[in-house]
């Protein structure tokens, strides 16, 4: 991924927000039949595993081989900036359009488990932490599933586990532009209700020294 040191992201909090906040992550790799690219929600077991589940029939799960390296992208929040968001425009005239974003890539290595207290335990931990996220004391549990049922699903799944190698992060978040074309940036993304890219700029370090 190309990262310019303006854009590179080394907040070790931040990184792991876009991890929490979007997990489905595309999982790529070479195999022998080509590139292949899934999309599977990915949750951390630990800081340096990833851990998911997906359709046994996925052929992920024959294309791929125990400790074969992979490549997760994590897509954070993006947006469209127009040149018109740039009150300095308005002097020169010299600005194009760009789009902000914050993406994170995670180098690992996969590993699949095949038994059931395995995938039980990947299931639970998933379920726990959307479920609580999104529904709180509602949240749905895997012991709401007739045990039958669950004990059916659970051979049509199969769990993986990422042993991460390493991580790479961008937040382009108009870091570059002068202060006075920054702000009106986030103003114009509030407006479009483009929230959660505008506080992640706010967030940024540059930001708030700015503004103290």
């Amino acid at each position: 991924m190309y990262i310019p040191d303006e854009f590179k992201e080394v907040r070790t909090e931040e990184i792991f927000k876009i991890k929490q906040d979007y997990p489905l992550a595309s999982i790529i790799a070479h195999t022998s039949q080509g590139l292949l690219a899934c999309h599977i929600p990915l949750i951390w077991k630990n800081p340096q595993c990833l851990l998911g589940h997906m359709a046994l029939l996925n052929e992920m799960n024959h294309l791929l081989a125990d400790h074969q390296e992979v490549l997760c992208i994590f897509q954070g929040a993006n947006a469209y900036i127009s040149a018109n968001y740039y009150p300095s425009k308005q002097i020169d005239h010299q600005k194009v359009p760009t789009w902000n974003y914050q993406a994170v890539h995670v180098y690992g290595r996969l590993v699949f488990l095949h038994d059931d207290k395995s995938k039980i335990a990947a299931l639970g931990q998933l379920t726990k932490q959307r479920e609580q996220r999104a529904h709180g004391d509602q949240a749905w549990k895997m012991s709401d599933a007739p045990k039958d049922y669950l004990a059916q699903r659970l051979t049509e799944l199969s769990v993986f586990e990422i042993t991460v190698d390493r991580v790479l992060a961008k937040s382009k978040l108009s870091q570059n532009r002068s202060q006075i074309d920054f702000d009106n940036v986030v103003q114009e993304l509030q407006q479009r209700g483009e929230d959660a890219l505008a506080e992640s700029m706010l967030a940024l370090p540059s930001h708030n020294q700015n503004a103290s």
